[in-house]
């Protein structure tokens, strides 16, 4: 089992930034590949960012690239997500998940997660 606990969400302007962080525990962190996504009200769950094992490959939805940098730190069992240039677009719930198959189909798919995070509220406002 792993334990994912996100934290780092809040309300912020447009234009503004916020760092998300998830720290996990339970097994080693250093097997799963990491990603984030995130869900606004009335919206399926969606693919935001994801990051390799030992961070040599990281994917980005079309939406962020540019925008938003994710990250890992394995000594400290922690994933993060820097998200610059906000937009209120970006308002949803967002989710850290944890997958064993790394370089998967670019770790884009919710189904290759088995772990998952209780979520963070990020709010932008115009």
């Amino acid at each position: 089992q792993v334990q994912l606990v996100e934290s780092g969400g809040g309300l912020v302007q447009a234009g503004g930034s916020l760092r998300l962080s998830c720290a996990a525990s339970g097994r080693t962190f250093s097997n799963y590949a990491m990603g984030w996504f995130r869900q606004a009200p009335g919206k399926e769950r969606e693919f935001v960012a994801a990051v390799s094992r030992y961070s040599s490959v990281t994917h980005y939805a079309e939406s962020v690239k540019g925008r938003f940098t994710i990250s890992r730190d394995n000594a400290k069992n922690t994933v993060y997500l820097q998200m610059d240039s906000l937009k209120p677009e970006d308002t949803a719930v967002y989710y850290c998940a944890a997958s064993p198959i790394n370089y998967g189909l670019g770790n884009r798919r919710a189904d290759e997660y088995d772990y998952w995070g209780q979520g963070t509220q990020v709010t932008v406002s115009s």
